[in-house]
């Protein structure tokens, strides 16, 4: 399977960057822009220009990674974040009925997740869980080698469990530096690089905040191993210790012992995380 070229997307809210994939890497790659503000038939057709400049008759299938609500199963993408107009499209079937080759869609944290175990960090372990920290907490399930979404893709949304008097992506997750702090976190970053005592502590506090969010996702899930990512991973080391200092006080220290936590090293994750789902899926179909 890994030797079939596919093709991975990844849709934001600005741009969609498109990879060729074979042999467990990038061949080729475009990005474009896409009109935000436009009508939905519109910035799909964009999408779909994209994917003409990479699209030849050795491609296998296509993944889509898209941070929205997704029903899996049909393909079809709702409420897309930044995009105003993609309330209900049905990409599956359009790009399906365009290419004529099988099309697979999920939401960017699971696309992470499934990244990770076909080309990242995740390669040796069998059950994990894929942590995105950016302007929210997303996360993605992988059980036995193979991605876990749920029947309505709602697998994997711990960020949106009741933490405090808030949910936990209010204080794990990029957004905690402006909401309990008022200071953006790449401003903490630059000044904790240089030593600041004050911003220390400010990611002290939150790896404790993420330490409490990992142990929800352990008594959840029990993974062998977490992947952290997202930007808010530059800043690991300033959170490490507090976040593991935390996570040891989680009851059954024998989870603790094995559990394996890391970051992300893979730059073009989202794109090879969509391609990934191609991959998942025929693992699926051989079952």
């Amino acid at each position: 399977m890994a030797n079939e070229s596919v093709i991975g997307v990844d849709l934001g809210g600005t741009k969609v960057s498109i990879g060729k994939v074979e042999s467990h890497r990038i061949i080729k790659h475009v990005s474009a822009n896409i009109t935000t503000m436009g009508k939905d038939r519109q910035i799909l057709d964009e999408v779909i220009a994209a994917l003409e400049d990479l699209f030849d008759p050795g491609i296998a299938g296509i993944g889509i990674g898209v941070p929205s609500i997704v029903d899996v199963e049909k393909g079809i993408v709702y409420n897309v974040q930044n995009i105003p107009s993609w309330k209900e499209v049905h990409v599956k079937e359009i790009l399906e009925d365009r290419f004529q080759r099988p099309v697979y869609v999920n939401n960017d944290a699971n696309c992470f997740a499934v990244g990770e175990k076909y080309f990242g960090k995740g390669k040796k372990f069998r059950n994990l869980v894929g942590v995105t920290l950016g302007t929210g907490l997303g996360a993605g399930i992988i059980i036995d080698n193979r991605l876990y979404s749920g029947p309505n893709c709602g697998a994997g949304e711990f960020g949106s469990i009741s933490y405090r008097d808030r949910i936990i992506e209010y204080y794990s997750s990029g957004q905690f530096f402006e909401n309990v702090h008022g200071i953006k976190g790449n401003r903490i970053y630059e000044m904790a690089s240089k030593g600041d005592e004050r911003s220390l502590e400010i990611f002290t506090e939150f790896g404790t905040h993420l330490g409490e969010a990992i142990k929800t996702i352990l008594f959840a899930v029990d993974p062998e191993a977490i992947i952290l990512g997202g930007s808010v991973c530059q800043s690991y080391p300033f959170f490490e210790k507090a976040m593991w200092e935390k996570i040891k006080t989680f009851p059954y220290w024998k989870t603790i012992d094995h559990l394996v936590i890391e970051t992300s090293d893979q730059k073009q994750i989202a794109v090879l995380g969509a391609a990934a789902l191609y991959y998942d899926a025929q693992k699926g179909s051989k079952l």
